[in-house]
């Protein structure tokens, strides 16, 4: 499912561009997935859209796990955006699909973990490591040091 594209975010004192991809899986990994539950998740991500700045790119669900592109704010912490998708999802799910809550013999609908990794919209580690090397006059440029003792003297 399509939702809109990535876009910078203004704030009063900063412009971002965050975009996370997040997987999470059901509870004990159970097919629970179906398209009546990937409606009502669907319906209630568009939801948390409204009330938080956790933007969905696209979701895309298999049987027993989903994956989220998303795009968020940086006083938003990776965590804080994952346990507020779980924890809100859960609950509708659980309220309008109670069949489900039973198939999970009556626990949390999310396993406990998740798999979150930030990206790049227009780059990659590596690009991104050349463009800082070559800011500044090049005979300025020093490579930190790879020990992990500085040397102070």
């Amino acid at each position: 499912m399509s939702f809109s594209s990535s876009t910078h975010i203004h704030k009063s004192h900063n412009v971002s561009l965050l975009l996370c991809h997040l997987v999470c899986s059901t509870k004990y990994l159970r097919f629970v997935l179906s398209p009546k539950v990937d409606r009502i998740l669907k319906r209630t991500c568009l939801d948390i859209e409204d009330r938080y700045e956790i933007h969905y790119l696209e979701i895309g669900s298999d049987m027993d796990h989903i994956h989220f592109l998303l795009q968020s704010v940086p006083s938003y912490s990776p965590t804080k955006i994952a346990r507020t998708i779980k924890s809100i999802t859960a609950k509708e799910i659980f309220a309008e699909a109670p069949g489900v809550k039973r198939a999970l013999w009556g626990g949390a609908f999310w396993g406990s973990g998740y798999y979150i990794n930030t990206i790049a919209r227009h780059s990659n580690e590596k690009v991104i490591a050349q463009y800082v090397k070559n800011q500044g006059k090049k005979e300025e440029y020093g490579i930190l040091p790879k020990t992990n003792q500085l040397n102070l003297f």
